[in-house]
């Protein structure tokens, strides 16, 4: 009778040829039965060491975590491992393929991302100012006047924009038929840190005249002062804005973000969410379109805590 198995005394410990089969020596947990409990420690791993000592590799992160390809004379701006390889061969007289330029990446804890753009205009001692003095002020008299903050932006989508993936075979690219006409939609949206949401949404530009009567529509919510906080674009300035709010007795006050610094005010964040679920439909015509616009900023209007949570990016957490 074959030997029982050291965890119970119900059943039998399989046969050498059996266990070989269900697990090689050695290798699992089950291992420490032909091997004792010692195969269970961990032990160096094998394979080749890495060209780069710990020095050179602070190095390496501290390259691509601080600067960029344009200051090595590189024509374009986004690293690629092609780019590193060769930032250390001339730097380190070390050569490496690319594979291993990506394995060295990994190590460091880097990966492939899509990045952000950013004006070269931008001043960032503006943006500091705004977040750490401006904002913070404009918030204290918001308390002390009883008002309401909102943040507000215009965005257009037209009937070519698409977004999303779907299933095919490989190496075969899915084809979804969609009109060639074009035609677009703009939309004016507003949103408060308390989630609150209001919007329009208009086959023309966004004029003057259009902004005029968005802002009569923000006013006519609420009996009390709103705070609007936009960016520097020339309709918000307008003369023809200026005699709205003196028509509202001055119930809005217009706030202006620093130049060149979309990604601090949240309601940026409104168009990614919109257009994300329009670029997913098909639509054939601008009445369409504007339905489809409508339909996914009134969905949005509802979901108060995701509009809160537009409010939580990295780039909006100081409001």
């Amino acid at each position: 009778m074959p030997p029982l198995c050291p965890w119970t005394s119900a059943k039998p410990l399989p046969q050498k040829a059996d266990f070989w089969h269900f697990e090689a020596p050695g290798q699992g947990f089950g291992g420490h039965l032909l091997r004792g409990w010692d195969a269970l420690r961990n032990r160096p791993k094998s394979g080749r060491p890495s060209k780069l000592t710990g020095e050179q590799l602070q190095w390496l992160s501290r390259v691509l975590r601080k600067e960029g390809p344009e200051q090595y004379r590189f024509p374009f701006a986004l690293w690629t491992r092609a780019m590193i390889r060769s930032r250390i061969r001339e730097q380190l007289g070390v050569r490496l393929s690319e594979v291993s330029v990506g394995r060295i990446l990994k190590n460091l804890g880097f990966t492939p991302q899509r990045p952000l753009h950013r004006a070269r205009q931008r001043q960032p001692e503006l943006v500091d100012q705004w977040q750490n003095e401006a904002y913070p002020a404009l918030q204290k008299r918001a308390k002390a006047e009883g008002a309401k903050l909102f943040f507000a932006d215009e965005s257009g989508i037209r009937s070519d924009y698409h977004t999303g993936t779907t299933w095919a075979e490989k190496g075969q690219t899915p084809v979804v038929e969609s009109t060639g006409a074009r035609f677009s939609v703009n939309m004016i949206s507003a949103i408060s840190p308390s989630g609150e949401m209001r919007f329009m949404a208009q086959e023309g530009s966004v004029t003057a005249a259009v902004f005029g009567t968005f802002l009569k529509r923000l006013a006519g919510m609420t009996v009390a002062k709103i705070f609007l906080v936009v960016d520097g674009h020339p309709v918000h300035r307008a003369k023809k804005v200026q005699r709205v709010l003196a028509e509202l007795d001055h119930q809005i006050e217009l706030f202006f973000l620093p130049p060149y610094a979309p990604d601090r005010n949240p309601d940026e964040l409104v168009w990614g969410h919109v257009k994300g679920r329009i670029g997913r439909r098909t639509v054939t015509t601008k009445k369409e379109l504007k339905k489809q616009a409508w339909s996914a900023l009134r969905s949005l209007q509802k979901w108060p805590s995701k509009i809160r949570g537009f409010f939580r990016h990295p780039s909006c957490q100081y409001i």
